[in-house]
């Protein structure tokens, strides 16, 4: 990935600008130094520009860094691909990448693993291609089984995953509600006692008020979509992909 043209494509500004920036900064020049004395070098640029050049550029190392960790787990385990190693270094995200790098992440013993142990993975993979099964039915715990490898191949598509969060963000709500103890006592956290608002319009400072309300047990909140239904048949096609 090309960090300084990235970071130049992604704030506007010219990219020897950012380039020459990034050097001073590697050179432990500091952002008021750099702006008020090495204009000439920066094309100009004020102290906000060149803090967010720091922070994207700190970003984008660490986002380097964790690609070169996801690449060497999954090489050894002898599943990288020519096409998998292209997405991961392509990737500018890092919620992305781990996305993409769930499936291979290695994990604790779930109810999943224990079901293809079973030898139920053949069972889910026909379930979820919604092919007719052959031969004797089924049990009970057989399906459950089955159900669980399907919930974590779903869970484990960065495709399906990054649509989700992008549709809770787009359509999904944040709601708190008082709980039942603090009912009509005045607490610092009475604004959100019934409170309810679109994710995309919730600051970052309110949802770390509710976060405080739940730790010290005055609230509780969530996110909704208000139509589960719309989801799945929006995701019907990306799942049988």
């Amino acid at each position: 990935m090309a960090i300084t043209k990235n970071i130049a494509k992604e704030l506007e500004i010219n990219e020897n600008s950012v380039e020459n920036t990034i050097q001073l900064l590697k050179d432990d020049a500091t952002i008021p130094f750099i702006a008020r004395y090495r204009k000439e070098k920066t094309g100009n640029l004020d102290e906000t520009q060149i803090k967010n050049i720091k922070e994207r550029f700190e970003y984008y190392t660490e986002l380097e860094k964790r690609k070169q960790t996801v690449l060497q787990t999954v090489k050894d385990q002898g599943k990288l691909t020519p096409a998998l190693e292209k997405e991961i270094l392509s990737c500018t995200e890092k919620q992305k990448l781990e996305d993409i790098y769930l499936p291979y992440k290695p994990k604790k013993r779930t109810r999943a693993t224990i079901a293809k142990e079973k030898g139920l993975e053949p069972l889910a993979d026909l379930i979820l291609a919604q092919q007719p099964y052959k031969g004797t039915p089924p049990s009970k715990d057989e399906l459950s089984g089955a159900k669980d490898i399907i919930a974590e191949k779903i869970s484990d598509r960065a495709d399906i995953r990054g649509y989700l969060r992008k549709m809770t963000y787009n359509e999904g709500k944040i709601v708190s509600k008082v709980k039942k103890e603090f009912k009509g006592k005045k607490t610092k956290y009475e604004t959100y006692y019934d409170f309810s608002e679109p994710v995309k319009k919730s600051p970052s400072h309110r949802i770390l008020a509710m976060q405080r309300g739940e730790k010290e047990k005055v609230l509780s909140w969530k996110k909704l979509l208000d139509d589960y239904k719309d989801i799945f048949g929006s995701y019907k096609n990306l799942i049988e992909s």
